[in-house]
C-alpha cells in the first residue's frame, strides 16, 4: 500500500486509502456504507478515481462503491491475490453479501484499468495461493483442455504462472466480451460456483471461496457422471486434480441445506436454475433443472 500511495502521489495525485479487514465479512452493507461516507468526507468528486488494492473482497466491495457513488466513478483493479488475478478483477463484477446469501447486492462497473504484476503473488501464503489454483483448474475445465493437462505437472505449472494467468484472463476475456451481463455463455464461469456459494454461507464463510468452489466443481461432476452428462472418467479427471492441489473435496453439509440456501442464489430465474456441468475436459454447457429436479439432486446425497 504505501509503494502503491508513493507512486501516484510522485505521478501528481492527491493519494487517500481506506483499509479493511481480510475475510468476507468486510464484504458487508455496513463497510459499504462506511467506505461511501469516507469518499463523501473527502470529498471524492466525478474526475477522481478508486484503486482496489488486494484480493477479491477488496475488488469486489470497491468496484461496487465505485458503481454507485455519484452513480458511479472510474475504478482500477490491482489484484495482489491470484485468484483476484485470474477472476474477480477482470469483467466488471462488483458485489456486496447479504445476510441470506453471497454477492446479492451489486452492479456491472467495468474497471477503467486493471494493473496486474505476477510479482504481488510472490508473497502469498500457500493457503491464499491455493485457492486462486481452483479458479485455474475451473478454466481448464470449462474452455482450455491443454490448461487443464499442463496443470498435471504441478512443479512446471508453478514455474509459469504468469503465462496461467494470461491464459485464464483471456479465457474470462473472450466469455465477457461474448456476455457482459452474465445472460449466456459468461454463466459457463460458475463452474462449481452454485454449490461453492452455498457452502460459503453454510460455514459462515469458514470455507474460503477457493475450496468451496473446489468442492462445488468435485460434487457437479460427480452429479453428472451419476446423471450421465459426462463420463465417470471426466468426473474422475476433475476431481484427481483437484486432489493434485491439495483440496478436501468431502461436503460436511446435507444437501437439504445446501439445496434451501441456493433457493436464495442470484442465478436462479423463478422455479429454474441452470447450472454449470462438465461435458468433457474444456467443455461445459448450461443443464436447466426446476428447483424441485435440483432439491431431489441434492437431497438424496
Amino acid at each position: 500500500l504505501d509503494r502503491c500511495m508513493e507512486s501516484l502521489r510522485n505521478a501528481g495525485f492527491e493519494v487517500k486509502s481506506y483499509v479493511v479487514p481480510p475475510g468476507e465479512e468486510s464484504k458487508s452493507g455496513q463497510t459499504y456504507l462506511e467506505l461511501l461516507n469516507f469518499l463523501a468526507e473527502i470529498p471524492l468528486t466525478r474526475s477522481d478515481a478508486l484503486v482496489a488494492l488486494g484480493g477479491g473482497v477488496v475488488g469486489d466491495l470497491t468496484g461496487f462503491a465505485a458503481a454507485t457513488y455519484l452513480r458511479g466513478i472510474k475504478v482500477i483493479q490491482v489484484p495482489t491475490t491470484l485468484l483476484a488475478a485470474v477472476d474477480s478483477s477482470v469483467g466488471g463484477k462488483t458485489a456486496i453479501n447479504l445476510p441470506a446469501g453471497k454477492n446479492l447486492a451489486g452492479a456491472f462497473h467495468q474497471p477503467a484499468l486493471v494493473c496486474q504484476d505476477a510479482r504481488l503473488l510472490d508473497s502469498l501464503p500457500e493457503d491464499v495461493w491455493q485457492d486462486g489454483m481452483a479458479e485455474v483448474i475451473k478454466y481448464g475445465c470449462i474452455a482450455d483442455a491443454a490448461l487443464f493437462e499442463l496443470l498435471q505437472d504441478r512443479e512446471a505449472a508453478e514455474n509459469r504462472m504468469e503465462g496461467i494467468i494470461q491464459r485464464c484472463v483471456a479465457i474470462k476475456k473472450k466469455f465477457v466480451e461474448e456476455d457482459e451481463l452474465d445472460t449466456g455463455v459468461r454463466q459457463l464461469l460458475n463452474f462449481g460456483h452454485t454449490i461453492g456459494h452455498a457452502i460459503e454461507k453454510a460455514t459462515d464463510f469458514a470455507v474460503s471461496h477457493g475450496r468451496a468452489v473446489a468442492k462445488g466443481m468435485a460434487m457437479m461432476s460427480d452429479l453428472s457422471a451419476e446423471q450421465g452428462w459426462c463420463s465417470r472418467e471426466t468426473a474422475e479427471q476433475i476431481t484427481s486434480l483437484l486432489r493434485m492441489y491439495d483440496f478436501d473435496l468431502t461436503v460436511a453439509q446435507p444437501g437439504k441445506i445446501l439445496y434451501d440456501i441456493c433457493m436464495a442464489d442470484k442465478k436462479r430465474k423463478g422455479n429454474y436454475i441452470d447450472i454449470v456441468v462438465p461435458e468433457g475436459i474444456g467443455k461445459c454447457r448450461l443443464q436447466r433443472l426446476t428447483t424441485e429436479e435440483l432439491g431431489e439432486l441434492l437431497c438424496e446425497r
